[in-house]
């Protein structure tokens, strides 16, 4: 296989080019200095092995080289039709590509191949890779003397909510989208058109201009409602049908499955059987409900109780010390923080790096990572949850003294109750009822003692409320700040919304921009 090997030196013309570049694309500048080591014999190597050579087809370009328009494509955050242009008409473009001297205004790669490396780097997970070689190329660079950062490595995570790129939808439009996309794929494989197909498998509510068009009711009225999403499913079923004895190989390839698969599911967590007869809307939402066709991963999220937005999270893992984003992950919206950290874990680990501190919030908690570093006597700084444990005025949690060695908790009067770590600890309510600061502590029903609720990790929130006492450990908790702005970096660049569809391909995107995110780390400590 060819491999890029774009000149060290720089020319007179490439020199003022840069000198441009500089005032505005100043990573374009460091990518033209640096090149050759980010993407030396021995990555290009690595990159190399995502190809088989069968001896057919057209000699691919060199993985570097596209993988260096990637990160160029992420830096200008252009789409790829934009890239293929500027690859052949811009000369900051061609200068990094190494294709300056090449005459005319031919495109360094086509649209298709982009697609395609990108989907084979994805494949292999050379992404992570990508982001590797940023730490790699980091620790020979000058700026960074990592012989002199503080041997206790601080990371911190923080996490961002971004929407999906798919069209979310109600149950009645999601059943008609999958079912108009069956229609489609059944119309191109039988080469026929797409109205005859609706027409002659007997769903003629899909060649609408929209299903809820076609359907034509009073969607206040709750009969008509209910009539319209069964005549909607028993056409979807004579589809499902038609489409099957038609063409019965096709009916399980993809995309054709896919679509099927998606009513599927659609029928499954949104509809169930009417005491009438026939199907109705499921009361309540489903579990891991799917709220997209296009994107199948799309979740509902909360930033918080008032706040929902549709689509994934985002997790940054950053070094404190040396600003450089070492790991990250994407979670639909609906799951939990804590499930991201394993893979912040092994990526972490694949790097040699073990957090000695950990700055996270508090969703992070309970998470394996905050539980592997204080395993390995390391310290966990968040904020620790409030514990209220009462209505104003009253008791709270705090004024418990809580002795972690013996297992006990006192409550103001004195009495003296054991624990178990996440279990609820009732007091006596023989000794509550006459108390004299009953008044203060609980408004429980007579013959019932104050409780109080004890964290899993309750060692450790004893830990964090010390520390959030005391004005020199809030300027501790404050040094989080510096993650939130590396995220909120990260963000402005890519935008609220998802360029890519999938749980997977979103994770690629994030990998680049942490890696553009890095390499303008290295160009600003090196200049």
């Amino acid at each position: 296989m060819k491999r890029w090997s774009p000149p060290v030196e720089r020319n007179e013309r490439e020199g003022r080019l840069l000198k441009l570049a500089g005032r505005s694309r100043k990573l374009l500048v460091f990518l033209r200095g640096h090149r050759h080591e980010l993407f030396d014999d021995g990555f290009q190597l690595e990159m190399e092995g995502m190809y088989r050579d069968t001896g057919q087809g057209e000699e691919p370009q060199p993985p570097a080289l596209m993988c260096m328009a990637l990160l160029v494509q992420g830096y200008l955050q252009v789409s790829d039709a934009e890239a293929v242009r500027l690859s052949g008409t811009d000369n900051c473009w061609r200068m990094v590509l190494g294709t300056l001297k090449e005459k005319g205004d031919k495109p360094a790669f086509s649209q298709g191949g982009l697609q395609q490396f990108r989907e084979r780097l994805v494949r292999h997970e050379m992404d992570l890779r990508l982001l590797e070689r940023t730490i790699e190329l980091a620790k020979k660079t000058r700026g960074f003397d990592w012989k002199k950062l503080p041997k206790t490595l601080r990371v911190a995570v923080d996490s961002r909510p971004l929407a999906g790129a798919g069209r979310v939808e109600d149950t009645i439009n999601l059943l008609g989208h999958a079912g108009r996309k069956i229609a489609e794929c059944a119309a191109e494989n039988l080469q026929m058109d797409f109205g005859d197909v609706c027409r002659l498998s007997g769903a003629p509510l899909l060649a609408g201009s929209s299903i809820k068009a076609a359907l034509d009711i009073d969607w206040g009225n709750v009969e008509e409602k209910a009539e319209a999403l069964n005549r909607l499913c028993d056409q979807l079923d004579r589809l499902s049908k038609w489409v099957a004895n038609r063409q019965a190989k096709e009916a399980t390839e993809f995309p054709l499955v896919k679509y099927i698969e998606a009513i599927a599911q659609v029928r499954n967590q949104d509809l169930e059987q009417a005491n009438t007869g026939g199907l109705q809307i499921r009361q309540g939402v489903a579990e891991d409900r799917r709220i997209s066709i296009e994107d199948a991963d799309m979740r509902h999220g909360r930033k918080s109780k008032s706040k929902r937005f549709n689509g994934y999270k985002q997790y940054v893992t950053t070094h404190m010390d040396a600003e450089l984003v070492l790991a990250v992950a994407v979670t639909p919206a609906n799951r939990p923080e804590e499930e991201s950290t394993p893979e912040l874990q092994e990526a972490m680990e694949r790097m040699g790096f073990t957090p000695k501190e950990l700055h996270i919030d508090r969703a992070f908690l309970n998470s394996s990572l905050a539980e592997a570093v204080v395993k390995a006597g390391g310290t966990v700084l968040c904020k620790p949850w409030k514990g209220a444990n009462g209505k104003p005025g009253l008791f709270g949690k705090r004024d418990f003294k809580i002795d972690i060695r013996s297992g006990t908790i006192t409550c103001p009067a004195g009495e003296v109750e054991p624990f178990e770590p996440g279990a609820v600890v009732e007091f006596d309510p023989e000794i509550c009822g006459p108390c004299w600061l009953r008044a203060k502590c609980t408004q429980a029903a007579s013959g019932r003692g104050r409780t109080v609720t004890m964290g899993d990790n309750e060692a450790l929130q004893k830990k964090l409320r010390r520390l959030q006492s005391t004005s020199t450990g809030r300027e501790k908790l404050r040094e989080r700040v510096a993650v939130e702005h590396g995220l909120a970096h990260l963000s402005n660049r890519q935008g609220p919304r998802a360029r890519y569809r999938g749980v997977r391909k979103n994770a690629f995107d994030l990998r680049r921009l942490s890696a553009i995110h890095n390499l303008e780390v290295i160009a600003r400590r090196a200049a």
